[in-house]
């Protein structure tokens, strides 16, 4: 299982509370604990945190998913709109 670390800001966005509270949570959930060399304390996820990260992950890309199928269609509506006739200039079709 991956080690997953993350910061109490991290972690509260995560949770949907606040870094105070999520400093508390680990605290609470006995979350190993270290101070980075950057000076920020970092948490060490459970497995049910773990799990909540990456369902996060999923859920984030599937909204990529549909942000650049959405590209596309636009981009495919406007190509269409661009496209020149078919018969060319003079043309008519009979």
């Amino acid at each position: 299982m991956p080690q997953i670390w993350m910061t109490y800001d991290e972690l509260a966005r995560l949770s949907q509370c606040t870094p105070a509270e999520a400093r508390m949570r680990a605290i609470h959930l006995s979350l190993d604990r270290r101070k980075s060399r950057d000076g920020a304390t970092r948490v060490k996820l459970d497995l049910a945190l773990t799990a909540k990260f990456f369902a996060s992950i999923r859920e984030a890309d599937f909204d990529l998913d549909c942000a650049i199928e959405a590209l596309q269609k636009t981009h495919r509506q406007m190509a269409e709109l661009l496209a020149p006739n078919k018969f060319g200039p003079g043309h008519r079709a009979a």
